[in-house]
């Protein structure tokens, strides 16, 4: 079958994911190929304290985004996009929408990115003994409770951006899983939320002359392969305003960004993860119990299928390898010399391979914004040798690669050695490993775990999205780890690099130094306001 005739007779699988800068469409064929895609460019904004996205740009963003999705299928296959069989909406995690009991919304999107619940995460961490994020929702629910604001009363549901959208287009109010966990604690146990917490929160607010229970404003949990509804009518002139959209199709479980990613990198399954690496960097680990303690530097949330994941997140990766590259550039061009960007990283890049395996003693703390783990509260990037320290290129790189893992390493150390998970393998993405057997290799050296790379992890939570939309129509009487390993990623090639004995202890004396040293970044960020 042609794919012009296989969209015509809607068997195409859309995906759409809400990101911070971008709104992406995808649709895929039965073979997981992407045959289309449209997008929408967005920016946040700090409106009276609060990083938020108006409602209507919400509409507007997916309606452009599969607009221009129906656009490139049209321009390609010389079809109109009328239907699919499956469809399935991600966004970025946690943030607060909170909605009365018309479904009109109370207050403006309250996104992920707002650091406003400092008071109430504390004391639900400590209730709970349980780590609350400030991103989390039922911090942003608490924190407005503390603040006495005058909404709380009338709220009737509350949900994320992903969980918004679905609502709208099924009349379901109901999460997938993963992104359900980035709301409220789940019970790896039920799949669900934990009861115990659920009861501590509502006597938490028993004095406040509130009028609902937790458990009745929060979305149902759904695990992926469950269908979590179906297109309406409404919700298909929703999506699409020229009418041509047919209703009907089933609705995979709305899912975050988190879990998407974790679908694209194929790191559903026990003992696997992925480290995502770009302006910041973060690492999943998916575990085979839960963690004897709790730490604010690890976030728990879940895989789409309900099982129990390890986060850690660095605020800073890239950025300060970029201003260092960068300034080389200027140098050479200085002299005149025309400089290709992409090939200077490479060449910087494979010169770092000559370094030594602990950086020749010097160290970099490439802190562009603050980093939680390390306790800096705001960005001071930060270059230190010792007088007798082998200061070459090499070196100066390799430090800078290293840093670039720095607070991940130090947060994972928590995982793997406080707490002694095992990791068979981490899969890797982020444009850091764009040059071939480098920061791969490295990253194997700071987590002792084999790093794995595969090219289909660029497609993103889009392309993961459709996947889990697939699942759901395809093969899931299958495990969703199976349907990945055995369907989707069955001919994908793999790229694996062990680490080396020598560069595991040349990392752990880098990162011995990098926390012994950090006083002197955390003066640095005292002295320098």
């Amino acid at each position: 079958m042609s794919t012009a005739n296989y969209i015509d007779e809607g068997k195409g699988i859309l995906g759409i994911e809400f990101g911070s800068t971008r709104i992406k469409a995808i649709l895929i064929d039965d073979k997981y190929q992407v045959i289309a895609t449209g997008d929408f460019q967005w920016e946040n904004h700090l409106e009276n304290g609060f990083w938020t996205y108006h409602e209507d740009e919400i509409w507007k963003g997916l309606q452009t985004s599969y607009s221009n999705l129906k656009q490139d299928v049209k321009a390609k296959y010389g079809v109109d996009l009328k239907q699919v069989k499956a469809m399935g909406f991600s966004a970025m995690m946690h943030g607060y929408l909170a909605f009365d009991e018309k479904g009109n919304m109370l207050v403006p999107f309250r996104t992920w990115r707002n650091a406003t619940t400092t008071e109430a995460a504390k004391i639900l961490r400590e209730k709970f003994q349980y780590n609350i994020p400030e991103r989390w929702s039922i911090a942003h629910l608490y924190q407005a409770i503390l603040n006495k604001e005058d909404h709380v009363r009338d709220i009737d549901y509350i949900t994320t951006l992903a969980g918004y959208v679905h609502w709208k287009l099924t009349g379901e109010k109901c999460l997938g899983v993963g992104d359900a966990s980035g709301m409220f604690p789940i019970d790896p146990k039920t799949g669900n939320y934990d009861e115990g917490k659920l009861e501590l929160f509502n006597k938490l607010i028993e004095g406040e002359d509130i009028p609902w229970s937790l458990r009745k404003i929060l979305p149902e949990v759904k695990t992926a392969g469950e269908v979590a509804g179906y297109l309406t009518s409404e919700g298909a002139k929703l999506l699409d305003p020229s009418g041509e959209l047919k209703s009907g199709c089933p609705l995979a479980p709305a899912e975050g960004d988190a879990g998407t990613g974790m679908v694209a990198t194929n790191s559903v399954k026990q003992r696997t993860g992925n480290v995502s690496a770009g302006t910041s960097v973060f690492a999943m680990v998916v575990l085979e119990s839960e963690l004897q303690n709790y730490y604010p530097q690890i976030d728990m949330v879940t895989t789409p299928d309900g099982s129990l994941v390890a986060m850690v997140h660095a605020n800073n990766c890239t950025s300060d390898i970029n201003a260092w590259v960068n300034i080389i550039k200027e140098s050479m061009e200085a002299y005149g010399v025309e400089v290709d960007t992409g090939k200077l990283y490479t060449t910087l890049f494979n010169k770092s391979l000559e370094g030594d395996a602990d950086c020749g003693g010097l160290l970099s703390y490439g802190f562009i914004s603050g980093e939680n783990i390390m306790e800096c509260v705001t960005g001071r990037p930060m270059y230190i040798r010792s007088e007798n320290a082998e200061f070459n290129l090499a070196n100066f790189m390799r430090s800078h690669i290293y840093s670039a893992f720095g607070a991940l390493k130090v947060g994972m150390d928590l995982l793997q050695k406080k707490e002694k998970i095992a990791i068979d393998t981490l899969y890797g993405h982020g444009g850091i490993f764009k040059t071939p057997g480098v920061a791969q290799r490295f990253l194997a050296a700071a987590m002792n775990t084999p790093i794995s790379l595969m090219a289909t992890a660029g497609e993103g939570g889009p392309w993961g999205m459709a996947v889990l939309a697939a699942y759901l129509t395809e093969s899931s009487n299958m495990k969703l780890e199976d349907f990945l390993e055995k369907e989707v990623f069955k001919e994908s090639g793999v790229e694996t690099i062990a680490p080396e004995a020598e560069e595991v202890r040349g990392f752990e004396q880098y990162i011995d130094r990098f926390k012994s040293v950090i006083g002197a970044e955390q003066e640095a960020i005292d002295k320098m306001n």
